[in-house]
């Protein structure tokens, strides 16, 4: 919670929205380009002295009470030779007199991000409800406060690889984790946050999932039906998404046709002929770019996959925060227009500036629940020659058009998280896929879906609202992915008032969402 003030310029409802704005990106992290280690920071600043007895990790909220434990939780059920893991937790309680009216969950996506270190942020991102409700917080099984998972594959070192290397690290990645792969999925997660709930007395969770917390929590709600009061997926995609991403694909398009007609400074058709026109040079011609990488120059070459990666991620990273600034995808027209034109400066300078700001970070986690757990376009118990061969047959019984701009290849190998990315996980030592039909609670469910989103675009989200029987679905105008992270604080006005009453309310505010700055496309 925000410390109260006596000035009045301070507690407008603009002041607030722009306060909750700054606070949402702890609830977005995964669609940001902040280090992990800035968003602590600033998370646990001004913060005063644990009380003693909790452990030194444990972080200080203002104004609220924040207790930390962890728990030892087997490795894999039933598999007690592969040993336990110790799963931290973070619990900031509610300020009001008597007990919790509930308590929210939540999981800020990946698979991999932290949340104990982002508290503070996180407490004021949902502020409006933490008067009356506890939040939970959970480091997933491998990061942070959870046994730190590393595998010696970076995230700089992943996107910026060709196809086969990226199929190399995965492997790499799999033999380095050995037996200790199977106790890594979104089950194992469930699982954990359930028992945190139990050890708290809580007898239901609000769960919160933005982006991969949006496919976790389902698995949950599927794992632990009666122990669930209420649900808000934002960036949502269900579990039985197409693992060739169709549907992304052609919201690139889309997007880029809606950033042209709401800011008039390019022509929608144009751009995405532009799109196209790029997608098919770089198939034959890659451009280098160079940039420096943890402080050593590097040169990829930018190919038609990379250029999809680009649109799939970063495009939508955080789009709608700040609405009047250059942002990635407010500045694609134009550069995809000079390149469509023969000039690659714009589009290399863009590319540059992203391999600079990609983390380090190891991938270890979101590699191990992505490839354990994802559905494929193969036989998880095929072995590797058949599987190339059902992946082939898969992507060429596919109609080109439902790829949009791109090529059926492009597209596909441009996914970090999807195509034949996990071709090369191997059956020994690793978990079998997540069952994608799940038996969800009748309970009420918010989806929330930015509509400049390209990397869990409208369609997805309404496909998982459609998996449950009480489920409204918003879309916000001029937000990309998360929603939370627009400048206004609607979004978060919305989900906060939805946590309380177990309806959206008034979404009109929705309509003040204003556009994204966009650069001119000059002829």
């Amino acid at each position: 919670m925000t410390t109260s003030t006596s000035s009045s310029t301070t507690n407008t409802p603009a002041a607030r929205g722009r306060r909750l704005a700054l606070a949402a990106a702890a609830l977005a992290v995964v669609a940001t380009a902040v280090p992990l280690g800035t968003t602590a920071n600033a998370a646990t600043a001004g913060a005063t002295t644990n009380a003693p007895g909790k452990p030194t990790w444990c972080p200080t909220v203002p104004d609220h009470r924040v207790d930390c434990d962890t728990m030892r939780r087997p490795l894999v059920d039933g598999a007690p030779r592969l040993g336990t893991i110790d799963v931290g937790y973070a619990v900031v309680r509610h300020t009001r007199p008597g007990p919790a009216k509930g308590t929210i969950a939540v999981n800020p996506g990946g698979p991999g991000e932290t949340l104990i270190d982002r508290a503070g942020l996180v407490a004021a991102a949902l502020e409006g409800a933490l008067d009356d409700y506890d939040l939970l917080l959970l480091d997933p099984r491998g990061t942070g406060k959870s046994g730190r998972l590393p595998c010696k594959v970076t995230e700089a070192d992943y996107r910026f690889a060709p196809r086969a290397e990226q199929q190399d690290a995965v492997a790499r990645c799999a033999e380095e984790l050995g037996p200790r792969a199977r106790g890594y999925t979104s089950a194992a997660t469930a699982d954990d946050i359930d028992a945190a709930r139990a050890r708290l007395g809580a007898p239901k969770l609000v769960l919160y999932g933005l982006s991969y917390g949006t496919y976790l929590m389902p698995v949950l709600a599927d794992r632990h039906p009666d122990r669930v009061e209420s649900m808000v997926l934002s960036g949502a995609y269900p579990v039985d998404f197409d693992p060739l991403v169709r549907a992304t694909a052609r919201h690139v398009s889309e997007t880029l046709r809606r950033i042209c007609e709401r800011s008039g400074a390019c022509d929608p058709d144009t751009a995405v002929r532009d799109l196209a026109t790029v997608a098919a040079k770089l198939r034959t011609r890659p451009l280098d770019v160079t940039a420096t990488l943890g402080g050593t120059p590097r040169t990829i070459a930018f190919t038609e996959d990379k250029l999809a990666n680009l649109l799939y991620e970063p495009a939508s990273r955080g789009i709608g925060s700040h609405p009047a600034e250059r942002s990635l995808l407010g500045d694609l027209p134009a550069a995809l227009h000079a390149s469509a034109n023969g000039d690659d400066g714009p589009l290399a300078a863009l590319v540059r500036a992203e391999m600079e700001h990609t983390s380090t970070e190891d991938q270890a986690s979101f590699l191990a629940v992505t490839c354990n757990d994802y559905v494929r376009a193969w036989d998880h118990d095929a072995p590797l020659a058949q599987r190339r061969r059902q992946y082939q047959r898969a992507l060429s019984a596919a109609n080109p058009a439902d790829f949009g701009a791109f090529s059926p290849k492009g597209w596909t190998e441009g996914q970090s998280d999807g195509g034949d990315n996990c071709l090369t996980w191997p059956r020994k030592n690793t978990a079998q896929p997540q069952d994608v039909d799940l038996d969800l609670p009748d309970v009420p469910v918010l989806v929330l879906s930015g509509d400049l989103d390209t990397n869990t675009p409208e369609a997805n989200s309404r496909r998982s609202a459609a998996r449950f029987r009480h489920s409204t679905f918003v879309s916000v105008p001029n937000a990309g992915h998360v929603p939370e992270l627009e400048s206004t604080g609607c979004t978060l006005a919305i989900s906060t008032h939805f946590i309380r009453t177990g309806e959206p309310g008034d979404t009109s505010c929705l309509a003040a969402i204003p556009p994204i700055a966009v650069a001119p496309v000059t002829r």
